[in-house]
């Protein structure tokens, strides 16, 4: 397996799907989720070119931030409160904010460490019971509270819709963080509303059909992962 070239036929299909969209293709970055996979797999990535990186787990992610040194790290998983002093250490954006005793135990670290940390807010458009996210209903609310944080900035909404065999079933959830992004815009500074995070290795196309500005891609750059 070359992930260099996985890389390029993953960035080759945002493009054409951005470019059918009647999108530039500059519009829609890359997250490259390293989940499982060690150092080596995202310094092959670097190497490549890539310079954004997911990970959905703190302690995994530690070391292995520490042994790149390099890059740009996004957090993408579920975030206890626990962990949420480390990563504001340790990552440069946390996509998956979703309530606001975390909000506020983000700020009080980022402050400390005299950086701002940029945040989305995950919403949970598909109502799913074992995924996180607010509800759609009190997203305004809550990225209201975060535009207060001064260790914060707030940089979009982020989401994952359920499984779906056909990718394209999954497009009203993506054009249903679209159209709430919009809204949510009329009443927050501007650019607070300037990212949408959707869309994984099986319907980033669809994703970005609908507006997405950030895909979060990892099966199909590194592989199959090793939970052993």
């Amino acid at each position: 397996m070359s992930i260099a070239r996985n890389l390029a036929a993953v960035k080759e299909r945002m493009a054409a799907a951005a470019r059918a969209a009647g999108r530039d293709p500059a519009q829609v970055g890359l997250v490259a989720v390293s989940k499982t996979h060690g150092p080596e797999a995202v310094r092959s990535a670097l190497t490549a070119g890539q310079e954004v990186f997911g990970e959905n787990y703190v302690q995994e992610a530690q070391g292995k931030i520490a042994a790149v040194a390099a890059g740009v790290w996004h957090f993408i998983g579920h975030l206890q409160s626990n962990k949420a002093r480390l990563a504001a250490e340790l990552f440069d954006v946390v996509e998956s904010v979703d309530r606001l005793k975390l909000a506020r135990t983000l700020d009080r670290r980022a402050q400390e460490l005299h950086k701002r940390l940029g945040v989305l807010v995950q919403v949970n458009l598909g109502g799913e019971a074992q995924k996180s996210g607010c509800a759609p209903a009190e997203a305004a609310a809550l990225a209201q509270e975060l535009t207060a944080l001064p260790g914060l900035e707030l940089l979009g909404l982020m989401t994952m819709p359920p499984f779906f065999n056909d990718p394209q079933r999954a497009r009203p959830i993506f054009a249903g963080l679209r159209e709430l992004a919009a809204r949510l815009a009329r009443d927050l500074p501007p650019g607070a509303m300037r990212h949408l995070s959707m869309g994984m290795s099986g319907d980033f196309e669809a994703a970005i059909a609908e507006g997405a500005t950030l895909v979060r891609v990892g099966t199909a750059i590194f592989g199959e992962r090793d939970y052993s």
